[in-house]
């Protein structure tokens, strides 16, 4: 397991980027090492052949490639790649597994960058800049701002969220000439201050959720996979509505049985869980279990959708729950692995 943080100066505390081991399910995990020379790892991923991992940093300006030691999960720098923009907080890989997407939050644009056999880096490719008007949040909306870049289930089609402009553009990588082409229906608008952040793909099912950020709600979409033409169909919130309290949504998740969905919600410090109708996607509250901790901005599902890591930013915590796969239900687990200011996780 690979969890990022925030280490650089009034972004987090964080240590740098930890590799923890465990030998089977019943064991408690173990650090078996920690890079602290490359600053606010803050979102990583694992590709698909599980030789390599890529991260990109905070407020920086590139992103990197590991190459992961298949006997023990250690990693080793490969190299590193300028993004074109600053502050990439999300990345993807295509199915072809030869191209990197990156979003860059501050600069309003999505990277593309070859990967080669090795798994390193090439030169950015192609980069895309999004165009509309801001949302009314005098702060959190002055600009555009992606805020994730996930594929959807074909690895063709790649979905942005703009926290920024209130929409979600949709991308195809166009392969032969290394670039993103916006799809045949390049965007959808949200709600007007919703502040769309991230998106989860049904795993079966034509439908894509996607967790808006400053209004606390998961809207839910029909998806042609062809055209990328996202068909709105219900907005749910993540909250309480007895809860009074300020509060923003941040990760999203669908099970792997495509049964149910997860949402976090920093203010309530929870886990939103939905039940999702299989033949219509809409949503139906399940109910809320509490992280155990502060500011939950990420958390992941094992690759067995078994248990659920929470990822409390600022209390500095990874909390493991055990997932029902009948109600969809979290359970405590009993343990906690302590990582400073951790803001991603990825497993392998």
């Amino acid at each position: 397991m690979y969890v990022g943080s925030f280490t650089g100066e009034g972004r987090g505390h964080g240590e740098g980027l930890s590799v923890f081991h465990r030998a089977g399910q019943s064991d408690r995990w173990q650090r078996i090492q920690l890079l602290k020379e490359l600053a606010d790892p803050s979102f990583v991923i694992v590709d698909r052949q599980q030789r390599c991992l890529y991260s990109v940093h905070g407020d920086g300006t590139q992103a990197t490639a590991y190459r992961i030691d298949q006997a023990t999960g250690g990693l080793s720098v490969l190299n590193q790649q300028p993004t074109g923009g600053r502050n990439g907080v999300h990345l993807a890989i295509d199915a072809t597994g030869r191209f990197l997407v990156v979003a860059n939050y501050a600069s309003g644009t999505v990277a593309l960058l070859p990967i080669d056999q090795d798994g390193s880096l090439g030169p950015r490719s192609d980069l895309a800049t999004l165009s509309g008007t801001p949302g009314p949040h005098r702060t959190q909306q002055e600009s555009s701002h992606p805020h994730h870049c996930p594929f959807d289930r074909t690895g063709r089609l790649v979905i942005v969220p703009d926290k920024g402009l209130d929409k979600v553009f949709v991308y195809r990588v166009d392969t032969v000439h290394a670039a993103l082409v916006p799809a045949a229906h390049p965007d959808v608008a949200s709600r007007a201050g919703a502040a769309p952040r991230h998106a989860a793909f049904h795993p079966m099912r034509p439908y894509v959720y996607v967790i808006n950020e400053l209004d606390s709600t998961i809207a839910a979409y029909k998806f042609d996979a062809e055209s990328g033409a996202l068909e709105p169909l219900q907005v749910h919130t993540t909250v309480p509505s007895r809860y009074t309290g300020n509060n923003s949504g941040a990760e999203i998740a669908v099970a792997p049985s495509g049964r149910f969905l997860y949402g976090s919600n920093r203010g309530h410090d929870s886990v939103a869980i939905f039940a999702i109708d299989q033949s219509t996607g809409l949503l139906t509250s399940v109910g809320w279990e509490p992280t155990q901790g502060k500011t939950p901005r990420f958390f992941g599902l094992d690759p067995l959708g078994t248990h659920l890591y929470a990822a409390n930013q600022t209390s500095d915590t990874v909390v493991i729950f055990r997932v029902n796969e009948t109600t969809g239900k979290l359970t405590p687990t009993g343990e906690t692995i302590e990582v400073k200011s951790p803001t991603t996780i990825a497993f392998r």
